[in-house]
């Protein structure tokens, strides 16, 4: 069962982007593709003109999906609803990129390449936002529509961005559960995924900021590490976070390859049950570690509808349906109708917490 978002859940938010710094990388990285087809398509383009609200979406348009890192099982599912989106409008879908998040010359690379290849819409998740200004405008100089979703880049860098929720909400979601667990006491850690993830870092501020209500005067927040959502790098963090600092009560981990790798350690620790864990994670990927105790609650988004989203949007920008401004509005299909909020941002919706009630109702 997916996740089901009220209608008041598709509000929109600002969220926070990083500054962007011109860099070029030579095309042709090694990396995976997956594609629907190989025929041409034809479309609107970036910066064709106007938008026409009225107007229909193409057939044919060529939609390539650029993660993170193609081997993260989060993106695996979240490119496939991207998938079936750009199917669902008669499009072509591809998936391209690197397998290590930390690629970003890479994810740069792809860029070129795509936009040499007349893709009709790009949608990527930046690993950097100081990496790929140069190669996403042109892209968009090339009549390529460029959408970002999860992790954004600077607001000129691309037409639209497609946020899972409110990055706000998200941050302070995540020390309201864990404050509520710890009693509002005691020392906790942040285990993010790149020290340059534009979303992580957004969500750490906010973080940052809700530990400031006075509700929190016992909690401090006593560091960040990095574990570049890698499994073994994260598992690493997470045993010297413990071994540091024996007060350690708590982890927030925004990262669903940081938020298993932390319950893997604590599972098998002394420390499962004295420090508490929480964070955004996948279901299928958290049921046993909240099952036998080792995590109370966490959180995500749906991450199917996340990839829908995207798809669905860029099929409009490409079909000059929308050109990004503020307040127009396009229907993504079965999802409903959207509208562009400030700074070419559109959110999905709220998350949705995970305990040991629901967690069985969900399956991705």
């Amino acid at each position: 069962m997916g996740i089901r978002f009220s209608a008041p859940g598709r509000r929109l938010a600002v969220t926070v982007a990083g500054a962007v710094v011109l860099a070029t990388v030579a095309a042709g990285c090694g990396g995976a593709t997956k594609s629907s087809t190989d025929n041409s398509g034809s479309g609107a383009a970036a910066g064709a003109g106007p938008a026409n609200p009225n107007g229909q979406i193409k057939k044919g348009l060529k939609i390539a999906f650029l993660p993170k890192a193609t081997n993260n099982p989060y993106f695996t599912v979240l490119d496939s609803g991207g998938k079936k989106a750009v199917e669902a409008v008669g499009g072509q879908y591809k998936e391209v990129g690197t397998s290590s998040a930390t690629d970003t010359a890479g994810q740069v690379s792809y860029v070129n390449t795509l936009t040499q290849q007349g893709e009709n819409a790009i949608i990527l998740s930046a690993q950097d936002p100081n990496a790929l200004c140069t190669s996403l405008k042109q892209a968009m100089s090339a009549k390529v529509s460029v959408v970002t979703y999860d992790s954004d880049t600077a607001q000129d860098c691309r037409q639209v961005f497609i946020n899972q929720a409110s990055a706000e909400a998200l941050g302070r979601s995540e020390v309201q559960l864990l404050g509520k667990e710890l009693n509002y006491q005691g020392d906790i850690a942040v285990l993010s995924a790149a020290q340059t993830a534009t979303n992580q870092n957004a969500w750490i501020g906010f973080m940052q900021d809700e530990l400031k209500d006075p509700k929190y005067a016992k909690m401090k927040l006593v560091k960040v590490v990095y574990g570049n959502d890698d499994a073994q790098m994260s598992f690493q963090q997470t045993q010297g976070l413990l071994q540091s600092d024996p007060n350690l009560k708590g982890i927030i981990a925004p990262t669903t390859v940081g938020i298993k790798a932390a319950a893997q350690y604590l599972d098998g620790s002394q420390y499962k049950g004295k420090v508490q864990l929480t964070g955004l994670g996948d279901p299928n990927d958290m049921r046993q570690y909240v099952k036998d105790g080792t995590v109370q609650a966490f959180e995500l988004w749906d991450e199917v509808k996340l990839g829908e989203l995207a798809g669905y949007t860029a099929a409009a920008l490409a079909s000059g349906i929308i050109t990004g401004e503020k307040g127009q509005s396009y229907t993504a299909g079965e999802l409903g109708k959207y509208t562009i909020g400030d700074n070419g941002e559109v959110v999905l919706g709220d998350p949705t917490v995970f305990n040991a009630q629901n967690i069985d109702q969900y399956q991705f």
